[in-house]
Parts: structure tokens; C-alpha cells; sequence
């Protein structure tokens, strides 16, 4: 079965779960996952991990984000984006450049942030969008995030363009009210494009159509290999009888003293056998395996 990461760049207009399915139907694999979603406005990287690589989706959640995107002024929507009815307008005034730098200095740093009503966060196992949709509004816990970059891209009469690098579970569309109210006006996303997850910054993507093409050709797209995340956790390697004891889940001796609580595991062929956790004393526990 295949495993791996596949980075697609999503398209416009399609939800991160059908993109997720149109990749799973032309791989022909039967578990897959994307990891954090994008709205059907929004386009770019979308990590979907294929086969055993569905075990390190949570490492993969965890970093940071870096979005691209243009907060339309003077209109607010219920949405937060283009799909919703403007529910707010307000004048836009002169946007001078000292104002807005001093605007994009406040945001960066750790921040509260309210998650919007249009969102996958669930209620009593409701999610919060189709209450939304139900004319319903409850109240939100507001969430740390951080931003780590903020970067003003262009300014026009009607709209900003920024990009940011962002910690998980920040909402874009929220940020781009609140930026476009402390500019003394209101707005909301125009367009929205992720350009990375870490750690794949710089890394090629794929794209629906080049998916179908490699396998119409009888071959796969690019797939990195599952522990391409986990590079900063520290390896150790399993040969021998070891090997198989690990893979049974007994704990095995290691050459490093470790009490790590996640070591990545290989055999002496550099074969990746999953996630251990050392206890200190020159052995490890297997945690999660990625082989049968």
C-alpha cells in the first residue's frame, strides 16, 4: 500500500475533503488524511498523508503555517470571506503607511483570538458552521495563537494584501477583521493561499491533475516518505534479532542512553520502523510501529 505525504496544492472552489477524496480514489488507497483544513476559497498546500503516514498527521498539525492573503475593506460578511452576505459597512479612511506599519507591529507576537461562528470547531458535537447556517450564534472560548511574521505585501484604496507566519489553529479570517478594524474601517478575506505547512517549506507540490496524469502513466506523484516530519526527533537504528523483537513490541537495547520520550526507529538497512521511547538507561520501548 502507499504511504507517504503528498503535498497537493488545492484548487479553488473544492473542499479540503473532496480534494482528499479525488486523491484517494486515483491512488486507489484505502486510508488517507489531510491534515488541517483549507476553505473551498482558499488554495495551496494541503498535506495528505497516505497509508502508514496517517500515524504522524498530529506532527504534522502542529506547524507553523505561512498564508498569503487580501483583506477586502469597507464590508464585513457573515462568512468572514466572499461566500457569505455583507452584513457591515463602513467608510475606509486614507491608509497612510506609518499608521499601517504601526497596525503590523501590534499583530505580531502571542494573541488571543476568538474562533469564528463559520468553522469546523464543534458544540455539543455540532459543528459550529452549521449552526451558523441555522442562524444560530454561541459564545467561543478565545484561543493563544502567534504570529511569528507579518508582512505587508500591498496597499490599495479598498484593500490590503498580506502574508503571515502563523502558529496551528489561527483562523485568517478572523485576523483579517481585526486588522481591518484597527485600520478604522471593517473588511473581510478576498483571497487566501497557503504556501506552506513546516516543515515543507520550499517543497514542490502536487496538483489534482498532475495526480490522475502519474498514474494514467502508470506511476505515482511525488510522495515524501513518512518520516520526513519527525526529522527533529532524535534516531536510533535496530538490527538483528532486535528487529523483530521491536516489531513484536518488546523493548530492545539501543547505542544511545536516551530517555527521549519519541525516538524514530530504523533497521540497519535505514528502513523506517516507527516511533520508540527510550528510557534512559540504553533501551526503548516501541510506541507506534509503521510496518506490520
Amino acid at each position: 500500500m502507499l504511504s507517504g505525504i503528498l503535498l497537493l496544492d488545492k484548487p479553488l472552489g473544492l473542499s479540503s475533503n473532496a480534494a482528499l477524496q479525488r486523491v484517494r480514489r486515483t491512488l486507489r488507497v484505502d486510508k488517507a488524511g489531510h491534515v488541517g483544513s483549507l476553505d473551498p476559497l482558499a488554495t495551496g498546500m494541503l498535506p495528505i498523508c497516505l497509508g502508514e503516514a496517517t500515524k504522524i498527521a498530529g506532527d504534522v498539525l502542529s506547524g507553523r503555517k505561512c498564508y498569503r492573503f487580501t483583506v477586502g475593506l469597507g464590508a464585513r460578511t457573515s462568512t468572514g470571506d466572499t461566500e457569505g452576505p455583507v452584513v457591515e459597512t463602513a467608510p475606509v479612511p486614507t491608509l497612510d503607511p506609518a499608521a499601517l506599519e504601526a497596525v503590523r507591529q501590534r499583530f505580531l507576537g502571542r494573541q488571543t483570538q476568538i474562533p469564528p461562528m463559520y468553522s469546523a470547531l464543534k458544540r455539543d458535537g455540532q459543528p459550529l458552521y452549521k449552526l451558523a447556517r441555522a442562524g444560530k450564534e454561541v459564545e467561543r472560548q478565545a484561543r493563544e495563537i502567534e504570529l511569528f511574521e507579518l508582512t505587508l505585501l500591498g496597499v490599495g484604496p479598498m484593500h490590503i494584501e498580506l502574508e503571515t507566519l502563523c502558529s496551528k489553529g489561527t483562523y485568517i479570517r478572523v485576523l483579517a477583521e481585526d486588522l481591518a478594524k484597527a485600520v478604522g474601517t471593517c473588511g473581510h478575506v478576498t483571497a487566501l493561499r497557503r504556501v506552506y505547512v513546516e516543515p515543507f517549506a520550499g517543497e514542490p507540490m502536487e496538483t489534482l491533475d498532475s495526480v490522475i496524469a502519474a498514474r494514467e502513466q502508470g506511476g505515482s506523484p511525488r510522495v515524501l516518505p513518512a518520516d520526513w516530519p519527525l526529522g527533529h526527533l532524535p534516531s536510533v537504528s535496530v538490527s538483528g534479532i532486535w528487529v523483530t523483537r521491536l516489531l513484536h513490541g518488546q523493548a530492545v537495547p539501543v547505542s544511545v542512553a536516551s530517555d527521549a520520550p519519541r525516538i524514530r526507529l530504523y533497521d540497519d538497512t535505514g528502513r523506517f520502523l516507527g516511533i520508540g521511547a527510550g528510557d534512559g538507561q540504553g533501551s526503548v520501548q516501541p510506541r507506534r510501529l509503521f510496518v506490520d
